[in-house]
This record gives C-alpha cells, sequence and structure tokens, in this order.
C-alpha cells in the first residue's frame, strides 16, 4: 500500500491545515515540497498515493517566473493520467482546471473575504459534498477564474465566480475557496498578503472578525469533505 501523499505549497501561510488532519488521521504520512523554499518537484509519482496542490499568490500563467509551475502541472498530468487522487486549492485548482484544457484568467474583481457558496444539483450525490448543507459561508482568496474544464462537474458557485469546485473523473477534485483554513493560517495569510489586501480594498481586521463566526462552521464542512477525500487514497 502506498501510504504518502504529496502536499505542494507555494506559501508559507498557505499550508494543508485541516487536510493534514485527515490524512493523518486516515493513515497517511505527508511529504510537503515548499516551492517558496525551493524544494525541487518530483518527477514522478513512485511512492505517492495522491497530490494536494495548495494555494498561492502566483498565477498559472507565469510559469516564466515561476518554472515549477510547470513541474507541478507535469505532476498533476502524471497523477490524473494514473488515476491517484487530486485535490486542488485555489492556485491548486487553476493548475487543474489548466492541466484539463481549461483558460485561467482574472476575474472582474478579486473575491477576498467570506461569501456564500452555493452547491450545484451534482454535488447532493457527490461523495465529498452529498450531505453537507446546500449554501454555505466560505473563505476566499483569489482573483484568477476559469470555466468548467471540458469533461468535468460543476460543483459549486458564488455570485462572483461560476466555477467554485469541481470533480474530474472519480477523485480529481478543484476548490476555489477554502476549507482548510485555521484562525492561524488566516492570521498568517493577513499578515502575509497585506498589500494585496490593500489593493483590492479589503480590510484584513474585518476578515479576521468574521472569522470567529464562519471559521468553525466551515471547518465542519471541511474535515467532512477532506476525510472522504482521503478515503479514495
Amino acid at each position: 500500500m502506498q501510504n504518502k501523499v504529496l502536499v505542494l505549497q507555494h506559501a508559507e501561510p498557505e499550508e494543508p491545515g485541516l487536510i493534514s488532519e485527515a490524512l493523518n488521521s486516515a493513515g497517511y504520512s505527508i511529504e510537503t515540497v515548499q516551492s517558496f523554499r525551493s524544494h525541487v518537484v518530483p518527477g514522478n509519482l513512485t511512492g505517492i498515493a495522491g497530490v494536494v496542490v495548495m494555494g498561492g499568490p502566483m498565477g498559472v500563467n507565469e510559469t516564466d517566473r515561476f518554472p515549477f509551475l510547470r513541474d507541478e502541472m507535469r505532476l498533476i498530468e502524471a497523477a490524473l493520467r494514473e488515476e491517484k487522487p487530486v485535490l486542488g486549492v485555489c492556485l491548486g485548482s487553476q493548475l487543474l482546471a489548466a492541466v484539463l484544457g481549461s483558460s485561467v484568467t482574472k476575474g472582474a474583481q478579486k473575491e477576498i473575504g467570506w461569501f456564500r457558496v452555493e452547491l450545484a444539483e451534482p454535488a447532493q450525490n457527490d461523495q465529498l459534498l452529498g450531505g453537507i448543507p446546500p449554501a454555505f459561508v466560505a473563505c476566499h482568496w483569489h482573483g484568477d477564474i476559469f470555466p468548467l474544464p471540458a469533461g468535468a462537474v460543476n460543483l459549486a458557485s458564488s455570485e462572483r465566480t461560476r466555477v467554485q469546485a469541481f470533480r474530474h473523473g472519480r477523485n480529481a477534485y478543484g476548490f476555489l475557496f477554502h476549507m482548510e483554513v485555521t484562525i492561524e493560517s488566516l492570521k498568517g495569510m493577513v499578515k502575509t498578503f497585506g498589500s494585496e489586501l490593500e489593493e483590492a480594498g479589503v480590510s484584513g481586521k474585518e476578515i479576521l472578525r468574521q472569522a470567529s463566526e464562519y471559521v468553525s462552521p466551515l471547518q465542519d464542512i471541511g474535515r467532512r469533505a477532506f476525510a472522504e477525500w482521503a478515503a479514495l487514497l
């Protein structure tokens, strides 16, 4: 049995959070590749049961500036080819969508903060999202968007963004919003990405204030979804 999951982490505060909790509870160890520390992306998935791709401040189309993104996309392609589970969060969902042929572009405005997500009808019978509330408030921190990849199933949307979550095949998932966050990771994101917040006209203090109301119910949803993804490994 392959009991190791590869996590691709692009920024220190955007850690796997509740995803790690679910993987450890399911008996999997985690190998983390931190591009912000110049870690090298593996060339293959030998000994790896699945791949988790986290968020980050860079964009899918910045491969010249961040060449490791090309290596990550090749690894995602390999995972899809080998039918190993993939979980993409924020930037990770954009990379997965790009590998599947979607064009990732800048949205009309950045979606940063706490916004309502509505599940699409197919989510009712989805292994990760089935049985959770049809609408809930999630944490968002993105500027880029993408159309639904060919052959994928749209699972969720928000008022600003039509594709907030999707599934491709049986075990490849992309979530543009964040269900993995903790109060500590949110504090880290607010501190690290302060200039982005200022540029977008968003208050970091307000994000943290609202977190006291929204984090706990979101974590309940995240724990369930990530436990189900771990069951796919």
